[in-house]
């Protein structure tokens, strides 16, 4: 399969749209007092299962024929991916096997349950959680969905920032959070195909910082040992997400653990949304002025509002 061309995200956008919602895109003027730009922020926080994830997965299962979804979908995933792959296997009737790490938030445990995965939950490292998905396949039959590394789910994730371009018009740059890089690959795409002036950088944790390094060194180093809040960003990037952030993504850069508490405080106080600390970091890069975005259009995609209420970062975290 080749790298998702546009007609490919066309497609995929037609084929998920009945069991997506188009989510909003908001703006705060206090946030663009505040930060002297304006952001215009794509709130996948409000999303089905309550990621973007729900878009790569819907598209990945929807694509499967009869035979390759016979025997069910299964998958290694921290949670929103989980989540929105156990929605899409419930959605045509089939069987969603899951590979949780044990250090999950109970949170997106629940919601895979609620979707009615089956969860096999194993250590909190890569190895672990691949070993744990390899037997489960070999015994099931299941076919894998991977998180990111799936051109079929780099091409639903690319729908999100289509939105934002059809919405809000071509922004000057667009932030998305990068973990695996599949929001990060589709997005950097669909701009390049349909927003051509528009930059495209991605924000990680400083503490997670395996694709920033990637990125600049120009070969590919895994994560390893990843001490982030921000849940949805410790995985490595893959082998078909790599070469497409190489090619078609401007920037990657970094922002400490205390930014990302900031930054998503301020947006459950100023725009009173819930996000998770995965959704705050590209915020707090500009918080923390790791770009030029004075008098700049920002669009920012929100991943996510899967959060645990009762660990909330700015209570728990020291």
């Amino acid at each position: 399969m080749p790298v998702p061309d546009l007609h490919t995200i066309m497609d995929a956008a037609e084929r998920i749209k009945p069991f997506i919602h188009r989510t909003p895109v908001m703006s705060s003027a206090g946030i663009n007092k505040l930060l002297g730009t304006e952001i215009i922020f794509k709130c996948e926080n409000l999303q089905k299962a309550g990621a973007f994830k729900s878009r790569g997965a819907c598209n990945a299962v929807f694509s499967l024929d009869a035979e390759q979804m016979s025997k069910g979908v299964g998958t290694h995933s921290s949670g929103n991916h989980a989540q929105a792959l156990s929605r899409a296997a419930s959605l045509r009737n089939i069987d969603a096997y899951i590979v949780m790490p044990e250090t999950s938030p109970q949170v997106k445990v629940n919601g895979v349950r609620g979707y009615g995965g089956r969860i096999t939950f194993c250590k909190p490292t890569l190895k672990a959680r691949e070993d744990a998905l390899k037997e489960i396949i070999n015994s099931t039959g299941a076919l894998e969905i991977h998180p990111y590394n799936d051109y079929r789910i780099i091409a639903g994730q690319a729908t999100a920032a289509l939105e934002l371009i059809e919405e809000a018009g071509e922004p000057d740059i667009i932030m998305v959070p990068v973990g695996g890089g599949g929001l990060l690959s589709g997005t950097a795409l669909i701009t390049k195909y349909i927003s051509r002036n528009s930059m495209v950088i991605a924000a990680e944790p400083e503490m997670a910082n395996d694709a920033f390094r990637s990125f600049h060194e120009g070969r590919f180093i895994p994560s390893e040992n990843p001490k982030t809040i921000a849940d949805g960003l410790l995985t490595s990037l893959g082998s078909l997400t790599f070469p497409i952030i190489t090619e078609y993504v401007d920037d990657i850069v970094t922002v400490s653990e205390e930014g990302i508490i900031s930054a998503m405080r301020l947006i459950w106080e100023r725009m009173k949304i819930l996000i998770e600390p995965s959704s705050a970091v590209p915020l707090a890069a500009i918080m923390e002025n790791k770009l030029d975005v004075k008098d700049k259009r920002i669009g920012i995609i929100l991943s996510g509002g899967n959060i645990d209420l009762d660990r909330l970062p700015w209570l728990t975290h020291s």
